[in-house]
């Protein structure tokens, strides 16, 4: 993966055929910049509608669960496109097909801004998941193709930064948009990012060489069914478990069972058939292999941090959609800056130093923000976001040249997809245990505290004297006082047990990465010129 291209025009202009070379100049940098906005473009629209649900609950005269599978159907096609990427790349062309996803993206953006009622909107939200789960892997893999391993540490800072920033800035513009404009134009504005980054591809992305005996392979259909059904099923169970019931739900069981199946008959295909949807055999590199482990647990740190912070802003601190979005774009500058600064000096230190002080790094700011409380607000949580935001750079960007930095140029991008798989699911896992932990522990704590109130105890008895008196002292009858009385003093048990329950959660993401610290041994360097370990 170290030759440049012989032809003449190799300073110009890379051969068409797949991985000659890397591009010269400053085209590699054109290329960096037009995968970095499809990268943009899909992780913002994975969390920009969160903020606008009630807005189109409301619009389109939808229930709280039916107005859910918005978000649902596109993270069930994203994750569903993710690993036939490569394939779909190899099959109609690398360049073809990532233009081919970007226009889609954005048509089918502008179709959800049109959309007139629920059905139509989860249409096009299936569609733009389908299209966006080709720009994720697809960009990742360009930027390998492209830039030699000298180069990687930028070139991928500037891919990370997307991928990193994106689920910050997506509630934070997502807040702007339905405030000020409507939740029509979290979809409108993807219109003119949209345009510019297909008219950036086909000027600058190397074009696709002709292999017409490739195209004549035999299309795995039954691979493509299986995936469908495990994966597809895994993220609905994902989604929808909580407000289900999990497994008390008939529906939640048939899904796992589909799942389970349906995985098991999707590995048995790709082993067995020679020409593979899905190319597992690329999971020989146990540097892969254990990287994208590794990448769902920064899935779940990553996505699963930024769904607990938002929630604990607007449910205990009664924040706005747009101030909780101020109160995250520190830390997602954060992580832009340190992208910048580490892709300077990551291809030449050891990555799993980086990882793992990364790793550290955020399981210290995890364990204080542990610390919170009722009293918590802005100023107490600035520091520990941004910190958040740099530290998870210190593991993204070393873990993706450890991981990929190494393959063999053929299999870039099937290991891309997987990898980038990994994270998606990484972060569905992670926020599905935390949604349900978060509630199980609010119970916990709620009645842990319920048998310290009694009417026997004293301080107990003195606080339900001190806020009678006080409601009394406002004009209102003594009966009604004592009523609200402990009214509020139920109100008050609620929100503390929020906040412990929160604090379990942030000391639980912590505890996870400390533990995660072990598959570093199987990590490759991620420096230049790394080999990719195969397993024997």
């Amino acid at each position: 993966m170290t030759n440049i291209s012989s032809s003449p025009n190799s300073k110009a202009e890379l051969s068409p055929e797949a991985f000659a070379g890397y591009v010269q100049g400053p085209l590699k940098w054109a290329i960096a910049l037009t995968a970095a906005l499809g990268a943009i473009l899909e992780v913002i629209d994975t969390s920009i509608v969160n903020v606008a649900l009630t807005e189109i609950q409301a619009t389109l005269g939808a229930t709280i669960s039916e107005v859910g599978w918005v978000v649902t159907a596109y993270a069930i096609a994203n994750v569903i496109l993710i690993p036939l990427s490569a394939w779909l790349g190899d099959f109609f062309g690398k360049k073809t097909y990532f233009v081919f996803s970007m226009v889609g993206f954005t048509l089918s953006s502008v179709l959800c801004g049109f959309s007139v009622n629920l059905p139509m909107l989860i249409v096009a939200r299936i569609l733009q998941g389908l299209c966006g789960g080709g720009l994720l892997a697809k960009a990742q893999a360009i930027l390998f193709e492209s830039f030699p391993p000298a180069e990687q540490g930028l070139a991928q800072a500037v891919f990370g930064v997307g991928v990193i920033a994106g689920p910050a800035i997506g509630p934070t513009l997502g807040g702007y948009l339905t405030d000020s404009l409507g939740w029509r134009w979290i979809f409108f504005i993807n219109l003119p990012v949209g345009i510019v980054a297909t008219i950036m591809a086909l000027l600058f992305l190397r074009p696709d060489a002709k292999k017409r005996s490739q195209q004549r392979q035999p299309v795995d259909w039954w691979g493509i069914l299986f995936l469908i059904i495990a994966v597809g099923s895994l993220q609905t169970l994902l989604e929808e478990g909580e407000t289900e019931g999990w497994f008390d739900s008939p529906f939640i069981i048939r899904l796992a069972i589909a799942a389970v199946v349906g995985l098991f008959l999707f590995i048995r295909r790709e082993l067995r058939v020679k020409h593979p949807a899905v190319d597992l055999r690329v999971l020989r590199h146990r540097a892969l292999a254990a990287g994208s482990l590794y990448s769902g647990i920064l899935g779940m740190g990553l996505y699963g941090a930024l769904f607990a912070v938002p929630l604990f802003a607007q449910g205990i601190l009664r924040y706005s959609a747009t101030q909780t979005g101020w109160l995250l774009a520190p830390g997602a500058l954060a992580s832009a800056i340190m992208m910048v600064l580490l892709g300077k000096i990551s291809t030449k230190v050891d990555a799993r130093i980086l990882i793992g002080m990364g790793a550290i790094g955020t399981t210290l700011v995890m364990f204080d923000l542990a610390q919170i409380t009722p009293q918590t607000g802005t100023d107490n949580l600035f520091w520990p976001l941004v910190w958040r935001g740099a530290t998870t750079v210190l593991m993204f960007l070393p873990l993706s040249l450890a991981t990929l930095g190494g393959l063999p140029p053929e299999d870039i991008s099937a290991g891309s997809g997987f990898y980038n798989l990994m994270r998606q699911l990484g972060g569905s896992i992670g926020i599905a245990i935390l949604a349900s932990l978060l509630d199980r522990r609010q119970t916990f704590h709620r009645a842990m505290l319920l048998t310290d109130l009694s009417g026997y105890d004293r301080e107990t008895l003195q606080r339900l004297e001190a806020l009678t008196g006080y409601f009394q002292s406002r004009g209102v009858d003594a009966a009604i006082a004592q009523q609200q009385a402990l009214e509020t003093l139920d109100r008050l048990v609620s929100l503390q047990s929020a906040v412990l329950s929160y604090a379990d959660i942030f000391r639980f993401v912590g505890i996870i990465f400390l533990c995660s610290l072990p598959l570093l041994l199987f990590l490759g360097k991620g420096g230049r010129g790394a080999k990719a370990p195969v397993g024997h």
